[in-house]
């Protein structure tokens, strides 16, 4: 029998439906999550608050949330393709979270995908096929995916489309490089909570 690709495979088998809902949610969250937490942000604590100011840890939280859960529940190319796409560019359209940077962020988007997709298929490599623990596959991810992301990052500061000093540079520089790891990382723990709520009432996710 030939071996299912890793892309086929999720970790619970929902019906029909329910994975079109999910599938749904996901989109919905990746692609307006750049778009409306900002500014709710702004709206509720202040545009000056320190919470609204740094709106990308608490985007890139949720962004990362939607990455690993299509990492782990969504299955086939095109629906996995579309969410590691989406929220890339609706934050750089959206100017909220890079400002002034944004125009810069553009030449990242490559990097930007190859990291998301990254992250996502680690999770499905690892955690979905191979069955190892959630930690390994949580590591594993979220240092490639900054890796991949802070090279690009490098690469096109030491060919100066990304200028090499100055406030864009060390804004990039963080967005790119610790932010990455620091948003993914709370991604990982809160996922982590909502399988073990979901396994703890309903028996669905194995044990994380």
């Amino acid at each position: 029998m030939e071996k299912e690709n890793c892309f086929d495979l999720k970790l619970v088998d929902l019906s029909k439906r329910t994975e079109i809902v999910v599938t749904v949610l996901i989109a919905i969250g990746a692609l307006l999550t750049p778009f409306i937490v900002p500014q709710l942000l702004q709206i509720v604590f202040g545009k000056t608050s320190f919470i609204a100011t740094n709106s990308q840890y608490v985007v890139g939280s949720i962004v990362n949330i939607a990455l690993i859960f299509a990492g782990i529940n969504l299955k086939g190319y095109k629906k996995i393709i579309g969410i590691i796409t989406l929220p890339s560019i609706s934050a750089i359209c959206s100017g909220f979270i890079f400002k002034t940077a944004s125009i810069y962020t553009v030449y990242m988007i490559p990097a930007i995908w190859l990291g998301n997709f990254a992250l996502v298929y680690l999770y499905r490599k690892i955690y979905v096929e191979k069955k190892k623990n959630y930690i390994l596959a949580s590591i594993s991810a979220i240092l490639v995916k900054t890796a991949i992301i802070f090279f690009g990052f490098n690469l096109l500061t030491w060919v100066s489309i990304i200028p090499g000093q100055g406030k864009v540079f060390e804004a990039l520089q963080l967005s790119m490089g610790m932010n990455q790891l620091v948003t993914a990382t709370i991604a990982v723990v809160i996922v982590a909570g909502i399988i073990g709520a979901i396994k703890a009432k309903k028996g669905l996710y194995k044990k994380v």
